[in-house]
């Protein structure tokens, strides 16, 4: 257990970041698997909405160095793959 009052404090600021990093991680997983459905559903209507919104959420966790900035571009570059083949094969 800590004992200075600045390790007191510390100890809270990492309990409240890491419920913030969580929530933020759980909403991003969220929206990737949101991203999936509409990949396995075929609905070429949602797509453009959730692909922006998959954008965005990817460079918002690479801006807050939640995710890799290279692990964002990965991800955004194969989601717009996907979603660009459900068009093309109905």
């Amino acid at each position: 257990m800590a004992h200075s009052r600045t390790a007191k404090k510390a100890i809270r600021q990492n309990e409240r970041r890491r419920i913030r990093n969580k929530a933020a991680n759980s909403a991003l997983r969220t929206q990737l698997k949101k991203v999936q459905q509409v990949v396995a559903d075929k609905d070429a209507a949602a797509a453009p909405a959730e692909l922006a919104k998959a954008q965005k959420a990817l460079d918002k966790a690479a801006k807050t160095d939640r995710i890799h900035p290279n692990k964002a571009a990965r991800l955004k570059s194969r989601i717009a793959k996907q979603l660009g083949g459900i068009g093309s094969d109905g």
